[in-house]
Parts: structure tokens; sequence; C-alpha cells
């Protein structure tokens, strides 16, 4: 069975964001400056083939502890549907 798999990569709350910081000031200089903070990261979408839905994330985890997340300075979550 194909399940789709969403990969949610953020930066580590911990670090700096510099591609959310230069979208903040980009909003106040549009005047919406009621915008607190602005986290920038990815989402990505797996098409993953397997038995049941645990097998599935099981597959995903590894996809982005491997490739798609760097745990320095990146953080991942999982949703299937």
């Amino acid at each position: 069975m194909t399940y789709t798999v969403q990969v949610k990569v953020m930066p580590l709350k911990e670090l700096l964001d510099p591609q959310g910081k230069a979208v903040m000031g980009g909003l106040q200089n549009l005047g919406l400056g009621n915008i607190q903070d602005v986290r920038v990261g990815k989402n990505i979408t797996l098409q993953v083939e397997a038995n049941t839905p645990d097998q599935a994330k099981a597959i995903a985890e590894e996809a982005s502890r491997k490739l798609l997340a760097n745990p320095v300075m990146e953080y991942f979550e999982l949703s299937i549907s």
C-alpha cells in the first residue's frame, strides 16, 4: 500500500533563523508590524510503499534522519495520511 507522509523540517528553536528574520523585516517594511516572529522551514511530501502505516513512518523517519533534515540545525515532524 502507498502512504503519503508529510515531513515538516524546521530550524531548531535555539538557533537564529536568518531566512525568518529576513522575511520578518520584509513584512515590517510592508506595514505588518503586528507579526512578532517568523520561522521558515520546509514541507516535504513522500509517497511511501509499505505494508503498514508504522512501517511507512519508520521509512520516512529514516529518510529524514539520513537526508532530509540536518540534526545539528533542524528538527522534523512526520504525519501520515
